[in-house]
């Protein structure tokens, strides 16, 4: 399987936040994902999806010869299928010594803790038995694809039902749905994986690694137990060593995980189970997403704006270049953590108060002599009116000039006055 690598500056930084106890996804160390367990339309059909990882599992089954062995079981079979779909480096048509590693931790955590009751799979003995056949498929890798592969396989063996039959003599009759009602498979219990990520040789732990975080990872231990604290398989894998004490964290932990996981997918069965009986399709359920330490969520409060008017006082002297502002305000607006408005319903710039540009004052300064000269002109246009004849006895130009209507016309003639 060749995976893509991480760069130092990733590797580094992961490393880092690990030893300051973040997460880049915003969780805690012993926080898992967003779960959510749905069911599809046909029986024993799981989706589960662990943040951006998506597992889906559909169960079968069909009757074959037992084994010699044990003549009276049925048999339980499990098939992990990693396509190319979900992640670049899961090759086609074979599967990888990872997929083989998760096919084979579901097989000792499902079929060899005998969560499934074998015997009542028995239909003759030493000749007809039941077979059920898991096949889970990674839809999409993000890490921790053993915890959801595992969910979605004992939810979807959960939710299947399989044919009744009726056994007469020799003749072994399969009744369809339509004729009897399929027959739920008897689980005695829930086993789930639960995995751990470990750092620096065992001292930082985190749960539901993501796959950037398990590229970094020095080891991985998965711990398979149900929710009445038996643990039905353990391995660790890396280059590591662990102590007796970190084993039994690990192991408290993940009482803690299964005991809830396992209360939503019984949540998840019994909304199936509602939604079938109203004539619906599916029912589905999921986790209370916890908040993040990266979310950004401001909480809006109220401003008293006389209280803040009483507090705070401003002066402004007589020149505009200068704005001053009382000292017991601004020591109370830099101790308070409270936004200070200076005047009410006015946008403000800096501090809260004024901008001290004075770009305002000297433009109403213009706008105010300009109006000015603009009255000013008028009024003597008004006045004053030119007026410009020719005298045709003389035949020189005459000039009238009217000051005001009252005063009688003056006439300048060259020559005369």
């Amino acid at each position: 399987m060749r995976e893509t690598p991480l760069s130092n500056c990733e590797r580094d930084f992961i490393k880092t936040a690990i030893a300051e106890k973040k997460r880049i996804d915003g969780r805690q160390a012993y926080d898992y994902r967003h779960v959510r367990v749905s069911f599809g339309v046909e029986r024993g059909c799981c989706m589960v999806n662990i943040g951006d990882t998506r597992v889906m599992a559909q169960v079968s089954c069909q009757v074959v010869e037992p084994k010699q062995a044990r003549p009276a079981d049925g048999t339980l079979y499990i098939n992990v299928e990693l396509s190319p779909m979900a992640c670049p480096s899961f090759e086609p048509g074979r599967l990888s010594d990872f997929g083989v590693e998760i096919n084979r931790l579901l097989e000792r955590c499902l079929k060899e803790s005998r969560c499934i009751d074998t015997e009542s799979l028995c239909i003759v003995a030493g000749e007809k038995v039941w077979e059920i056949r898991v096949d889970v498929h990674v839809i999409n890798h993000d890490g921790n694809l053993v915890d959801g592969c595992s969910i979605a396989a004992i939810a979807a063996i959960a939710h299947f039902r399989r044919p009744d039959i009726t056994v007469s003599g020799d003749e072994i009759t399969i009744h369809p749905a339509s004729e009897r009602d399929p027959v739920p498979l008897s689980v005695h219990h829930m086993p789930i994986c639960v995995s751990f990520a470990f750092f620096e040789q065992g001292k930082y732990l985190l749960v539901d690694p993501t796959d950037k975080e398990e590229k970094v990872m020095d080891g991985r231990m998965i711990i398979g137990m149900n929710k009445h604290r038996e643990i039905c398989t353990l391995q660790i894998t890396g280059q590591m060593l662990l102590l007796k004490d970190q084993v039994l964290r690990c192991s408290n932990i993940a009482v803690v995980k299964v005991t809830e996981i396992t209360e939503l997918i019984h949540k998840a069965l019994e909304n199936d189970r509602e939604e079938r009986a109203k004539g619906g399709k599916y029912g589905f359920a999921e986790s209370v997403p916890k908040n993040k330490v990266t979310s950004n969520h401001k909480v809006s409060a109220p401003v008293d704006m006389e209280t803040v008017e009483d507090h705070v006082t401003s002066t402004f002297s007589q020149n505009d270049d200068v704005i001053e502002i009382d000292s017991d305000a601004a020591s109370t607006s830099e101790s308070d953590d409270s936004v200070v408005i200076m005047d009410k319903g006015s946008g403000a710039i800096g501090l809260g108060g004024p901008s001290t540009w004075n770009v305002d004052d000297e433009m109403s300064e213009l706008k105010e002599e300009n109006k000015s000269n603009t009255t000013k002109t008028k009024q003597q246009k008004s006045d004053t009116n030119i007026v410009v004849s020719i005298d045709d006895s003389s035949e020189e130009e005459t000039t009238e000039i009217l000051v005001e209507p009252s005063i009688q016309k003056q006439k300048k003639k060259k020559g005369k006055v």
